[in-house]
């Protein structure tokens, strides 16, 4: 049986958390969708087609063996309805802190009260990516700080373009 796993998120912009978790998740799974919401509650500074192509575009930089595995896909309604739409049976998550946990928890306990077919796995960020949040990335992005330990530089360009 193929293992198809969904790694949702905003993704607005990736970072090298995100990516980290990418790859991790790519040794578990046969193939990996990396799901972004066309619609969500997180007010964004990237459209979901922007993030899309961002986050294809970081992909496309991936060793063959690692992005051959993977599908960018935008999507709308539950997660959990995807989930069924593609036939994935596991939803990634990346944990940073452990103030990330409990929230985490919650969505994978629903997540698997609506679909019993499937599984959360929690990746806990690599040690050095840590403390990136998308939202720190924001803040120095818009105070003209360097990106260069948080980001890849195809994100950065896409970020000084942003904050002009």
């Amino acid at each position: 049986m193929k293992r198809i796993g969904l790694y949702p998120g905003t993704f607005d912009p990736i970072t090298f958390g995100h990516i980290d978790i990418i790859k991790r998740a790519t040794n578990i799974v046969d193939s990996l969708y990396i799901g972004i919401p066309s619609i969500n509650k997180k007010k964004t500074i990237f459209s979901s087609t922007e993030r899309v192509s961002l986050v294809k575009k970081v992909i496309a930089t991936l060793p063959v063996d690692i992005r051959k595995k993977i599908k960018v896909v935008s999507f709308s309604g539950l997660t959990t309805n995807y989930c069924k739409k593609i036939s994935a049976n596991i939803i990634f998550r990346g944990l940073r802190v452990v103030s990330d946990f409990e929230y985490e928890f919650q969505l994978a306990g629903m997540n698997h009260k609506l679909n019993k077919n499937l599984e959360t796995v929690f990746l806990m960020a690599d040690i050095e990516n840590q403390i990136i949040s998308s939202n720190f990335v924001k803040e120095i992005a818009n105070l003209k700080g360097d990106l260069m330990q948080f980001v890849p530089n195809i994100v950065i360009k896409a970020l000084k373009t942003k904050f002009k």
